[in-house]
């Protein structure tokens, strides 16, 4: 397949698609909790299913350590997150979600079903299932390209 501009390429079709839905999401979010970011409920979300370091936490979501360190000091002053060193290894903290946080989650999760269905509507499993592997692919193609 032949492109005539950068613009017309599935790689930027991808980031398109992305940032869409990321807008769409950030606003639904903004109705229900005014002062939460995308990625603030991600990490909330990350640390309420997984036992993770900060630093294995923003590497599920794609941050580097310091956007993470920033987020995370942000949501502990909103009083979504708790952060206390690890008593075993200094170098390492321990992420807890707070009961204000915990209330967060549970508004946010009807409001994720809901971006997911508008995002995925007409869609068919076979369909993502194609586009998932498809992009599986790609992103081995560029780590086996970096390693």
């Amino acid at each position: 397949m032949k492109f005539k501009t950068p613009t017309s390429t599935v790689l930027y079709s991808i980031e398109e698609t992305i940032k869409a839905y990321r807008r769409l999401s950030q606003k639904n979010i903004s109705e229900v909790i005014p002062d939460i970011t995308v990625d603030q409920a991600l990490i909330l979300i990350v640390i309420n299913q997984n036992d993770k370091t900060q630093s294995e936490i923003a590497d599920l979501v794609f941050k580097d350590y310091a956007s993470m360190t920033r987020i995370v000091n942000l949501m502990v002053s909103k009083d979504y997150l708790d952060k206390t060193v690890d008593a075993e290894d200094k170098r390492k903290t321990k992420l807890t979600i707070t009961e204000k946080g915990k209330r967060v989650i549970k508004k946010l999760k009807p409001m994720i079903t809901k971006n997911r269905e508008t995002a995925l509507a007409g869609v068919s499993e076979e369909e993502m299932l194609q586009l998932f592997n498809i992009l599986q692919k790609i992103t081995k193609n560029c780590q086996s390209n970096t390693h």
